[in-house]
């Protein structure tokens, strides 16, 4: 039998997922994390991307996180984030859309854009579509 830990993901409207899992993969602000099965205890923040989970059963899953924190306890990993989305209910004409808007911002500056705000756009809009195409190559 595979070890296991349990997994919650929670955003600020509902709970995204919440289960047994053999292991994630996350962003971290200090870079990519991987949690296995008796993983040293953590308290982390993470990047906008996305979050990579192989349930118990082995089958993967990826959800889109906007940032947030990270809890690893020696049972059970717990991912708080402002917005979490599965990659099958994410939008892709609106991540497109969003992309593209963010785009020509940061390439037309003008003194009443904010660089800093249309990179974190462009770079949420870039992780959405990212797990859309991962969702769309295990479903």
């Amino acid at each position: 039998m595979v070890p296991t830990y349990y997994l919650d993901v929670v955003s600020l409207e509902q709970t995204i997922f919440s289960g047994k899992v053999q292991k994630i993969k996350i962003t971290g602000i200090e870079g990519e994390l991987g949690v296995l099965p008796g993983h040293t205890p953590l308290l982390t923040t993470i990047k906008p991307g996305m979050i990579y989970i192989v349930n118990q059963q082995g089958n993967p899953e990826f959800i889109y996180l906007s940032g947030g924190i990270l809890e690893v306890q020696p049972q059970s990993v717990t991912v708080l984030a402002d917005t979490a989305i599965r990659g099958q209910d994410l939008d892709e004409q609106r991540a497109i859309k969003s992309k593209c808007q963010a785009e020509k911002y940061i390439n037309n500056m003008h003194k009443d854009i904010n660089y800093i705000d249309a990179v974190a756009k462009l770079s949420k809009a870039i992780a959405k579509l990212k797990v859309i195409e991962l969702t769309k190559k295990v479903i």
